[in-house]
């Protein structure tokens, strides 16, 4: 079955809200085996609205709207909707009485506008909204049918996985069942060419590499008649991708994150972290702290923006500074060293670079990166070599600390002087 999206929303197509919801549906889509085509923006407007409703209904056979269902007059999904299958509106008293509830909880007065959301085409099946007021809505008919749902994620996310999803997956012969191999440490580009004999062989399942900051996922798709068959096709294929891969891989869970792994890892190999900070200002320790118990291996970073806090915090040299500038193997090196000492850690890692988009110059340009990791009783550091990034350099090395942080916590407990590469 194909399924169609329709973003409705005057303040989308004005760049005021970022439309997650439509990557969030389209995934999920995908999951129950309904295959998307096309996505559409429409203002606030009855005649636009309804032209792209009828033609997605001309093409697809769902049509998923978000948005417009609030109290205002600008708010035109439904009516627009149920005219456009032929319904009156009618006011559904369940609705009502839960909305009124909603704001007698809240001891807020309901003014009169908020019972147009109450009112719901004819016939329709009703969605309870149990995080908001405005309900969601299923229409059906001669085949087609169109599901309206609230625009805000946390009403829309909820009211999908527990009323929608069970709706759709009835209508959908198959599932599309799909695992992400996530890699760090190798480019899009060399992490494809190594599995192109697996991509120009694959029928079910198939191999999708993305490009991510700092890292690559690669994700395996299956179609099957149930989750079950979906894992065993994917499983032997995830197999062939960690044998390829080895170290690179850091996780096949979807949920985790980089800087996740990271955590486990440390605790795992019961070790603890810093950070010294230059041109990324705290954004390496912020990722790091906002994982759940991250307080057991972190405890303290630095951030040191000038010469005089390297100095003073990290012990860099005045004549490091001096010869070879802030922006340099040796000074990432001391500051390294500095921190390792100071917090008393068991690995640090250091980043300092030119992130603009002023200060570069011929010899060190705006995006040069350098990024330095010492680790407890290692005679030596691990130092990659220059980075050099176009535009958002902070980011970016964000992301490289963070698979740094990752190499040094897998290879230290067995390795006391590893040896770090890294690709350009």
């Amino acid at each position: 079955m194909t399924v169609e999206l329709i973003s409705v929303g005057t303040e989308i197509l004005l760049g005021n809200i970022v439309n997650t919801n439509a990557a969030w549906l389209s995934e999920q889509c995908a999951r129950l085996g309904l295959s998307c085509y096309y996505q559409s923006v429409v203002g606030d407007n009855a005649v636009r609205l309804k032209e792209q409703i009828q033609q997605a209904l001309n093409r697809s056979d769902i049509a998923i709207l978000t948005g417009g269902l609030g109290p205002t007059t600008d708010d035109l999904t439904k009516e627009t909707a149920a005219q456009l299958m032929g319904k009156g509106l009618v006011m559904d008293m369940h609705s009502l009485e839960r909305v009124e509830a909603y704001f007698k909880a809240r001891r807020i007065e309901m003014t009169e506008n908020n019972k147009k959301q109450a009112l719901c085409p004819e016939g329709a099946m009703v969605l309870d909204n149990d995080n908001g007021t405005a309900p969601g809505l299923i229409l059906e008919e001669n085949g087609k049918r169109m599901i309206l749902l609230p625009g805000p994620p946390n009403e829309l996310h909820p009211l999908f996985e527990q009323q929608v999803k069970p709706y759709l997956q009835k209508l959908s012969p198959e599932i599309f069942y799909s695992r992400t191999v996530k890699l760090c440490g190798i480019g899009e580009s060399k992490a494809a060419a190594m599995i192109q004999d697996m991509i120009d062989a694959q029928t079910n399942p198939t191999i999708a590499p993305y490009a991510k900051t700092g890292e690559v996922h690669l994700r395996v798709t299956a179609r099957a008649k149930d989750e079950q068959e979906g894992k065993k096709l994917v499983k032997p294929v995830i197999r062939e991708l960690k044998k390829r891969f080895g170290e690179m891989v850091y996780t096949t869970k979807e949920e985790r994150t980089l800087e996740e792994a990271v955590v486990k890892l440390l605790k795992k190999n019961k070790m603890s972290i810093t950070c010294a900070e230059s041109c990324t200002g705290g954004l390496l320790a912020g990722r790091i702290v906002n994982v759940a118990g991250a307080s057991s291996v972190f405890q303290t970073g630095y951030v040191t923006y000038a010469n005089q806090a390297k100095r003073r915090l990290l012990g860099v040299k005045k004549s490091t500074l001096r010869e070879f500038g802030a922006v340099s193997t040796q000074t990432a090196k001391e500051m390294a060293s500095g921190a390792l000492a100071a917090a008393k850690a068991d690995v640090a890692v250091s980043i300092t670079g030119i992130a603009g988009p002023d200060g570069g110059t011929a010899r060190k340009p705006v995006g040069l990166v350098y990024i330095g990791c010492s680790v407890h009783l290692c005679r030596r550091f691990l130092l990659p070599p220059a980075f050099r990034f176009a535009g958002a350099g902070m980011l970016l090395g964000s992301g490289l600390g963070s698979r740094s942080l990752l190499r040094s916590s897998r290879s230290a407990p067995t390795d006391p002087c590893p040896s770090l590469r890294a690709s350009r």
